[in-house]
């Protein structure tokens, strides 16, 4: 269920959306990113900008040229602290004197099996991190953010990272790297938990929205099935290593080259990460262990019979 190619919006313009939001996509397009960070601004007095973006100076001029007279920045809210979502907020705050608000730091929201990892010097992948990130105001899970004729709630969703936050507004929730519709969300561990994003998934998925604004691609119009099709694509992944698992121990990246076969090279790093987070959720199953100990190298074995897997 990957969406068909056909995003592809004006860089750096302020898009309206519905009354009282709008979108701009940054200019840091990659594979990992799609056609840029989708930054939101909400508000149509009092503005709430939701993701300012990577470090680039034509961002932030994006940004501050979107805000016309009356309005003005009052909020900078950051979703995770990946290098595509949160680096911008310390530039933007100082050009417009509004605090930063996040769930926390680089590292917050870390299971203590991934902040093991992580002592072990298993370093994240993926988009990568923004180490310095740190927010002014922390929210909290379920915390109420109240501006000028809009109010957002809170949701810590971990999973693609510690530390990720969704928000809820009204019947929309911007999903930021949890929800995507143009792929699934990388889970590379440490920074991302497979067991946690599972777990957020099934914690959106108990509430009835409208739409999901994320922070790569377009707006998802069905979250529903949004959401089941990533939770039953995960399950889908999961068969797959338990089947080759079956045939003995195996690594990680040994598993990405066989279920991943048709991935372009320059993604199987992520690919791995992926597998390596699936492993680590069986672990905490009891379904598989690695041999010798835990590490990004380790080979797995499943303690499952044949008969059991599913």
């Amino acid at each position: 269920m990957q969406a068909p190619d056909n995003f592809d919006p004006p860089i750096g313009v302020a898009e309206t959306l519905e009354p009282g939001l709008r979108r701009i996509v940054a200019p840091n397009p990659s594979p990992m990113t799609y056609r840029g960070t989708n930054t939101y601004l909400l508000g149509t007095g009092g503005l709430a900008v939701i993701d300012p973006g990577p470090d680039d100076p034509a961002h932030l001029t994006a940004i501050l040229d979107a805000v016309g007279e009356p309005q003005h920045i009052s909020h900078i809210i950051v979703t995770h602290s990946h290098l595509d979502h949160s680096p911008l907020a310390r530039p933007l705050a100082q050009a417009c004197g509004a605090p930063v608000l996040a769930f926390g730091g680089a590292e917050a929201g870390r299971s203590p099996i991934m902040q093991d990892l992580a002592r072990s010097g298993l370093m994240g992948g993926g988009e990568g991190i923004d180490s310095a990130f740190s927010p002014d105001i922390t929210l909290g899970d379920g915390a109420q953010v109240t501006g000028d004729g809009w109010t957002l709630e809170a949701l810590h969703t971990p999973g693609h990272i510690g530390n990720h936050l969704s928000l809820a507004w009204n019947d929309a929730c911007f999903t930021a790297d949890h929800v995507m519709g143009w792929a699934s969300s990388l889970v590379s561990p440490p920074d991302g938990d497979l067991t946690d994003f599972m777990a957020s998934c099934a914690r959106l998925a108990a509430r009835d929205w409208r739409v999901f604004y994320p922070g790569h691609g377009a707006a998802i119009d069905d979250p529903a099935a949004r959401l089941n099709w990533l939770i039953a694509h995960r399950r889908t992944r999961e068969a797959s290593i338990l089947a080759e698992l079956a045939n003995g121990p195996t690594t990680a990246a040994t598993l990405a080259a066989r279920i991943y076969a048709d991935t372009p090279p320059a993604l199987l790093g992520a690919a791995t990460r992926n597998v390596l987070a699936h492993l680590i959720d069986l672990m905490g199953k009891s379904i598989a262990s690695p041999v010798g100990g835990l590490h990004a190298e380790a080979a797995f074995t499943t303690h499952l019979d044949p008969s059991e897997k599913k």
